[in-house]
């Protein structure tokens, strides 16, 4: 009798041990809870974007094999390739290609050394810095389609205030149809586009001068070195990453920014100032929804590349 209780005695604790979960059973239940408590808060946005970016792009991306007209939607046959065809053998493609080739090198490449040397004058310190960084910052603020009317009011031939000024400097005897000849109306929004990424180009880059070590820069002038050698021999080679990740960004976003053409000429006169992602809001509007997909589906794969090498250019600068 006494052996059986004691043979009870010590099984119960055993029992009770087996029924007690482990340390790591219970750290997987609990990262169970978590994962699906944060699935649970996240599903919301998770739906959103889905429903209303991913969901969209597929709908684009099947049009784009689709003969879809807005115009005419009793019929949408499957057309497989023909409407790449139709884009890649229309008069005005090489046109259209040439010129967002110009658009984002015409552009990329002034924003770039105009912005360099407004984030250099703003690195120095001065009187009334923070108004001027105020002032160079602001039109970042202001909408692109908004500076595509200010630009378009600017450069126009009958009240503009480009071509007043430069009759008052004597520099043309009558007014320029800035927006209605096909050689200027290009420069007129190349122009307004450099004048609004400049903005960028120059927080960027001022931000990247401020990480410059003083003690560096203050070496190498007591060794002799000029402000020319130290921008080119420590400065530059030590903002470079920066610089390089910036310029790509910025290729990116002139690519794909209609903004400022759409809100300025719309792309004319005579398709001289299209560009691919213009001439795709052209056929949108034509009720040519088939087509715009197929130029959206290359806009999207040129994107792709960039961004590819934007990721690969970030993990790179992440392990150096």
């Amino acid at each position: 009798m006494t052996a059986a209780s004691d043979t009870r005695r010590e099984a119960a604790p055993r029992r009770a041990a087996s029924r007690t979960p482990s340390p790591s059973r219970r750290r997987r239940s609990f990262g169970r809870r978590q994962a699906l408590t944060l699935l649970a808060f996240l599903s919301p946005a998770i739906v959103f974007v889905c429903w209303f970016t991913y969901w969209p792009m597929l709908q684009g991306a099947r049009m784009a094999f689709h003969d879809w007209n807005l115009w005419d939607l009793t019929s949408t046959p499957w057309v497989g390739m023909q409407n790449f065809l139709t884009v890649l053998r229309d008069p005005a493609f090489s046109t259209i290609a040439g010129n967002t080739v110009l658009w984002v090198v015409g552009s990329l490449v002034p924003q770039f050394v105009i912005g360099f040397l407004i984030a250099l004058a703003l690195r120095r310190r001065f009187r009334f810095r923070g108004l001027y960084q105020a002032l160079v910052f602001f039109p970042w603020a202001v909408s692109g389609f908004l500076i595509g009317l200010l630009f378009r009011w600017m450069f126009s031939a009958e009240f503009g205030v480009v071509n007043d000024l430069l009759m008052k400097a004597g520099l043309i005897d009558q007014p320029l149809p800035w927006l209605a000849d096909p050689k200027l109306a290009m420069i007129a929004v190349l122009i307004a586009n450099i004048w609004y990424g400049v903005t960028f180009f120059a927080i960027m880059i001022l931000a990247a001068l401020q990480s410059v070590p003083e003690e560096v820069l203050e070496a190498a002038s007591i060794d002799g070195a000029g402000k020319a050698r130290q921008l080119f021999s420590i400065v530059i080679p030590y903002i470079s990453t920066t610089l390089f990740l910036t310029v790509l960004l910025r290729v990116i976003w002139i690519f794909n920014f209609p903004d400022i053409i759409y809100a300025m000429t719309g792309g004319g006169p005579a398709n001289q100032t299209h560009i691919i992602t213009t001439w795709m809001i052209d056929y949108t509007q034509q009720g040519a929804y088939g087509l715009a997909s197929a130029i959206g589906l290359f806009v999207m794969a040129v994107l792709f590349v960039f961004c590819a090498f934007y990721l690969l250019a970030m993990r790179k600068a992440a392990r150096s």
